[in-house]
């Protein structure tokens, strides 16, 4: 037995120094070497500063709906729900979520509505819809704004991001950019 404890302790102590030590400050230097030293994307708009890459609460009729936050979009609190597909309040919160689109979003089945839109995100901070989720806004941010579809489309387009490479993800869209570029175009 005392010939696996010293072993143990020393592989112990360099696993330890590896992933408390070196490993941080290897992700910190990779960190610094992108754009913003690696504290995100930030947005100013109208004197306003965001992060675009920390979900916003966006549910007025006239933008674009973000992903429900199990966190209520708070980034030091950053978490999921925890609730399991069949736990009822859960489910009850859920089907709270779809109501509310079928009343904001009249003309849109139950079945038209993405996941997205009535689930929150592992995180509770996810800044990105799937395309889906933003084209089946268009029709009631058209009326709202009195914008023509067809212009909402192309910047729903414009704004989508391709998976990685063209292979890894859905496509997504950063819904605080989408509603700034929208708050732009509705000045026009």
């Amino acid at each position: 037995m005392k010939k696996h404890i010293l072993p143990a302790i020393k592989l112990t102590l360099i696993l330890i120094v590896f992933f408390a030590v070196i490993y941080p400050f290897a992700v910190w230097a990779i960190a610094q070497a992108a754009p913003n030293g690696g504290k995100g994307e930030i947005v100013t708009f109208k004197g306003k500063t965001y992060y675009s890459n920390i979900g916003q609460a966006f549910t007025d009729d006239h933008y674009f709906w973000s992903r429900p936050s199990a966190a209520n979009y708070n980034a030091a609190g950053s978490a999921g729900s925890n609730k399991g597909p069949s736990n009822p309040l859960y489910l009850e919160e859920v089907k709270g979520r779809i109501d509310t689109f079928l009343v904001h979003n009249p003309g849109i089945t139950k079945a038209e509505i993405p996941a997205d839109l009535i689930t929150a995100s592992a995180s509770g901070l996810d800044p990105h819809v799937s395309l889906q989720a933003a084209q089946v806004q268009v029709k009631r941010i058209a009326k709202i704004r009195n914008i023509p579809e067809a212009d909402l489309k192309t910047l729903v387009n414009e704004h989508t991001e391709k998976p990685l490479l063209g292979l890894f993800g859905p496509a997504k869209i950063n819904v605080l950019k989408l509603n700034i570029a929208l708050d732009e175009l509705a000045s026009k």
